[in-house]
């Protein structure tokens, strides 16, 4: 691990301006030079392997606002301060009650050590887990940009079929987000130009021709809470997660699913598909397919072989689509067949 700049502020303000204004040699600061640590149970690894050379961490875990480590539940929405530990929401009553899929997605993502650790602004943060990523020896476009993507004809068994580009196949290896992007949630962030709000649906970008741009956030820009709207799906969902074992593991395939029913009708279905994607994925084609009908084991496959219409395989990763499809109907059904 290469020597550092370690910074510890005290206000989300006083962070971003060290952010804006680190003097790391380079003008200006960059995301490779200049990187926010909370957990840091992503980062830290990426750190010790070479992928990550931050001049300059700024440590999170001081700042002093309380709103950052808070969960607030309305009538019609949660909120989570980015600070929030992925255990502290998950073992929420009123989350687990409201809006099940949530805790879920939390309680399935990680062991019990990283879920106290991980905060929930990193969370959605983390970058991939691809092999080919994390070892600095193999070319990758997403670690240097231009060398080159060596799964593309290597061994490719855990990487994605959807949003997948000539220069990029890896996958996104989050839970939490695929029940953020199908609730609909938005992000706050804060940075040097002021403060915004933005759907999470456009936090994350697909690789194109650029898979080192990752999201949609500038160098000085942090997340500062997360909102979900409670909707009458909200308490009808869950996350589904199938994996090589039992204990912690990332998703070969997963969904996140949240139905609002009249009797055995789709009024509305939330679809997002986590494990075969390379960014957190909507599957909205597969939603609309469901609206008005019965959900029945027939119009269950019928989502499902519409939201891996578009799924390209390579040789090793073939079989995450029909498990993705059966993930996603076995999904489907069982969340029709909760007691709300």
């Amino acid at each position: 691990m290469r020597p550092f700049v370690y910074e510890r502020p005290t206000s989300v303000s006083s962070a971003v301006d060290i952010a804006t204004h680190a003097d790391t040699g380079q003008s200006p600061p960059t995301a490779a030079n200049t990187q926010f640590i909370a957990g840091g149970t992503n980062l830290a690894d990426y750190m010790k392997l070479g992928v990550a050379q931050p001049e300059r961490l700024i440590d999170l875990n001081t700042l002093v606002e309380p709103a950052l480590r808070q969960i607030r539940i309305e009538d019609d929405a949660i909120r989570f301060g980015a600070l929030v530990r992925m255990s502290e929401a998950a073992d929420n009553g009123d989350v687990r009650r409201r809006c099940p899929l949530l805790a879920e997605s939390l309680k399935f993502a990680a062991s019990g050590q990283l879920r106290n650790m991980a905060s929930l602004g990193g969370n959605v943060l983390q970058r991939t887990r691809c092999e080919y990523f994390r070892e600095t020896s193999w070319p990758c476009n997403k670690r240097e940009p231009g060398s080159g993507c060596a799964a593309m004809e290597g061994f490719n068994r855990q990487h994605a079929v959807l949003g997948t580009s000539d220069a990029c196949i890896a996958a996104y290896h989050g839970d939490f987000a695929q029940a953020l992007i199908a609730l609909g949630a938005t992000v706050d962030i804060e940075g040097q130009q002021g403060r915004r709000t933005l759907a999470f649906a456009k936090l994350h970008r697909r690789p194109g021709e650029t898979p080192n741009i990752e999201t949609d956030l500038a160098v000085d820009e942090l997340i500062t809470a997360i909102e979900v709207p409670l909707a009458p799906w909200s308490s009808r969902s869950r996350y589904l997660k199938i994996r090589d074992r039992e204990s912690y593991a990332f998703a070969l395939a997963s969904a996140a699913v949240a139905l609002d029913m009249d009797g055995d009708t789709v009024r509305s279905a939330r679809i997002a598909l986590g494990g075969v994607a390379t960014v957190p994925w909507r599957a909205s084609a597969a939603e609309d397919t469901l609206k008005g009908k019965v959900l029945d084991e027939a119009a269950a496959q019928a989502a499902a072989d519409v939201a891996f219409a578009d799924a390209k395989p390579r040789e090793h990763n073939a079989f995450k689509i029909p498990l993705g499809k059966r993930t996603l109907v076995r999904a489907l059904l069982e969340t029709r067949d909760m007691k709300v």
